[in-house]
């Protein structure tokens, strides 16, 4: 009875938050929000997400990638939600493809830095899986107020034209519609497409505007006569053809998709889809909404997996992690996750769930290099809190089998796959799997917490420094001072753990419901099937 009590508490909890989630994204897809969707729809125009709607086929589903981009961020210029940009994977007549969108409802869809970020992003999907790419184009440009964190480093808006010219050396297809305001440098993104259509009288294009025109060379000329479709696709042989509204533009798009020929694929296994044996609802009762209690990961992957098969690889052995393959939604895919259940070894020593130690790491290395061998691609299930400590571990090597992990892990060339279940911390984000280590998509849910080490470890730690450089300036703190710093100093920390932080940053490219999961990943291995797979080399491997 106890344990009913205690998933039904989980159950509640994880719903609490799944509804959260569901409101918050609901409230950020409104972009600038209704007024300024009905100032476009006055203008003839489509916003960004319903030219996406349109564009992609009718009953297929959008996998948006970075919708929490921005969140919370910017509040001094009144917020950029989503990053102003809409990105994600979504089937065109049959064709999977990444699309970008930019936002004319969040500050004319001006670039921020974190919407740089976020179209790099959505490029870096799409050379990673050799997809075609769509630029729906309606931006003023540059958010001047920032250009400094815009304009002139590598990873800041110029690299986008570098990769548009790196995509089609490599065989990319790229189609651009300028369906708004196509300004300066930002016109080059659309000209070097393979393929730019423009929508006249609300589509335009040019390195300098009327007034910038006037004020630089002193000549008179509307905008429509400088850059508009009948300029470009008539006078100047800029944009290819023009149409009288978005959804002809949006229609010709998906005439291209109908006649592309078709790519190279990597051969991933794929079977008829079978859906979990076990309800994946009960996800929401397993996972404790008290982190720190342990739980059984390999319930939660039995309701994430076809027919709630899993084959476990050395079951017996390195039991804080759970290695084994199976089949989400028909491909063959090979798990890496954490177990959270506290465990003994052989030798009849306890373990603590979510830590890695040496005989884990030792088997995952030999595993995610035996998926290699076999081209079966890889999930990482995170619930970590790092690699074990202490001179026990020490003495034991810890450190190299850690890096004979991250080594077999970092050099994988089967696509990787990372979900973030609850505690991401410290070298343990990194061995599994985290952002730095090239995952395809990377996804949390609402349960999650990245950082370098959990909230409670870290305040005390900024604690003690703060109370000691005190009293290296000879001053005390009374007991009531010092607990009032830690809750500061914990609240502060706490807001960074939170998934959403990481989301608003491109940490993760979602927050998504558990239930989530299976289409999430799916997509991703759909995506990842169209990029052959180069042979692994481990390289140099700590024995």
């Amino acid at each position: 009875m106890a344990q009913d009590l205690e998933f039904n508490r989980n159950e509640d909890q994880l719903k609490q938050l799944v509804t959260q989630l569901h409101a918050r994204s609901k409230k950020i897809q409104l972009g600038g929000g209704e007024k300024k969707i009905e100032e476009q729809h006055q203008k003839g125009k489509l916003t960004a997400r319903e030219r996406v709607a349109y564009l992609i086929d009718e009953g297929s589903e959008f996998i948006e990638v970075g919708l929490f981009a921005g969140d919370g961020m910017y509040k001094e210029y009144g917020g950029c939600p989503s990053g102003g940009v809409v990105t994600g994977l979504g089937h065109i007549k049959g064709r999977l493809a990444v699309i970008v969108a930019n936002d004319a409802t969040v500050k004319a869809g001006a670039w921020f830095p974190i919407t740089a970020k976020k179209n790099l992003r959505a490029q870096e999907i799409a050379m990673e899986n050799r997809l075609p790419i769509v630029y729906l184009v309606d931006s003023a440009g540059v958010f001047l107020p920032m250009q400094d964190e815009i304009f002139p480093d590598k990873e800041h808006f110029g690299r986008q034209f570098r990769n548009n010219a790196r995509m089609s050396s490599m065989g990319i297809v790229q189609i651009a519609a300028i369906m708004g305001s196509c300004v300066a440098g930002g016109a080059y993104l659309p000209i070097m497409s393979d393929e730019a259509m423009i929508v006249d009288k609300t589509g335009s294009i040019f390195l300098a505007g009327s007034y910038l025109v006037r004020a630089a060379i002193g000549e008179d000329i509307d905008n429509e006569t400088l850059g508009g479709a009948t300029t470009h696709c008539e006078i100047s042989g800029v944009t290819d053809n023009k149409f009288p509204d978005d959804k002809s533009c949006l229609n010709y798009i998906r005439n291209i998709f109908d006649k592309l020929g078709a790519s190279d694929k990597a051969g991933f296994d794929r079977v008829a889809p079978q859906a979990p044996k076990l309800e994946p609802r009960e996800i929401y009762g397993i996972v404790p909404s008290d982190r720190v209690k342990p739980y059984d990961m390999l319930e939660v992957i039995k309701r994430l997996v076809d027919n709630s098969e899993f084959d476990e690889y050395k079951a017996l052995y390195g039991k804080s992690l759970l290695c084994g393959t199976a089949r989400i939604d028909g491909w063959a895919v090979g798990i890496v996750a954490n177990q959270r259940k506290v465990v003994k070894n052989k030798k009849g020593e306890m373990q603590m769930g979510g830590v890695i130690y040496s005989d884990s790491a030792d088997k995952a290395a030999r595993f995610i290099m035996n998926c290699n061998q076999r081209k079966i691609p890889l999930l990482f299930l995170q619930d970590v809190s790092g690699f074990m400590v202490g001179s026990k571990a020490e003495h034991g090597g810890i450190i190299k089998d850690g890096a004979k992990m991250v080594n077999a892990m970092a050099n994988s060339t089967v696509p990787k796959f990372t979900v973030i279940v609850g505690n991401s911390y410290g070298a343990g984000n990194y061995a599994m799997c985290g952002k730095a280590y090239d995952p395809r998509l990377i996804v949390a849910w609402p349960t999650a917490q990245i950082a370098v080490m959990s909230g409670a470890s870290a305040a005390k730690t900024l604690l003690q420094i703060r109370v000691s450089s005190m009293k290296a300036q000879g001053q005390a703190l009374s007991k009531e001072e010092e607990d009032k710093l830690l809750k500061e100093i914990t609240d502060r920390y706490n807001d960074q753990l939170s998934p959403y932080y990481a989301a608003a940053r491109i940490w993760v490219d979602n927050v998504i419901d558990p239930l989530e999961t299976r289409n999430v990943i799916s997509a991703g291995i759909e995506a990842a099937n169209h990029a052959t797979v180069e042979r692994f080399n481990a390289g140099v491997i700590q024995t």
